[in-house]
């Protein structure tokens, strides 16, 4: 547990602090949208095939701490340094370097107690090697999707009063 709270505080701190891409209102959509697409995920990983889970295989609120504070500040941490105007060749290093930042925090993550909050049970890193580029490229989808509901936004009529 304590593992986990210093990541959450240090993570929303760096995510929060370090924007400059960011508005509002995609904070907001990237935030729900985390959540959204790592519980429907981890329903069927964590929950109906008992591939991984948090703290213990039980639904518990501890539980909810790495879905609802964890995860959102470190999408919010790639959309806020990727290299949107760089060619792709800069734009797949990206990810790689990232998913392999994820990946040693989810080795830290399996450390014991008070550290390590995170436990496998069919799933192995490699898994999460394989997923990982495959979700923050969806990610980045819907980033550009709520950019461009913005955009339309501002061109659309006004509602009158």
């Amino acid at each position: 547990m304590i593992g986990l709270l210093i990541a959450i505080i240090s993570f929303n701190y760096f995510a929060f602090k370090k924007n400059k891409l960011l508005t509002g209102n995609q904070i907001v959509h990237i935030w729900t949208f985390t959540v959204a697409f790592q519980v429907l995920f981890d329903v069927m990983v964590e929950f109906k095939y008992h591939g991984y889970w948090y703290f213990d295989k039980e639904i518990d609120w501890e539980g909810l701490l790495p879905h609802i504070l964890l995860v959102p500040a470190a999408n919010m941490i790639f959309l806020n340094y990727f290299p949107f105007k760089s060619k792709i060749i800069k734009k797949i290093f990206y990810i790689i370097i990232f998913v392999i930042l994820i990946l040693i925090y989810e080795a830290i993550t399996l450390l014991p107690a008070p550290w390590g909050y995170f436990h496998y049970g069919w799933w192995k890193l490699w898994h999460a090697a394989i997923l990982d580029p495959i979700l923050l490229i969806i990610l980045l989808g819907f980033y550009k999707w709520i950019c461009k509901l913005e955009m339309s936004s501002c061109k659309a009529p006004k509602i009158p009063e």
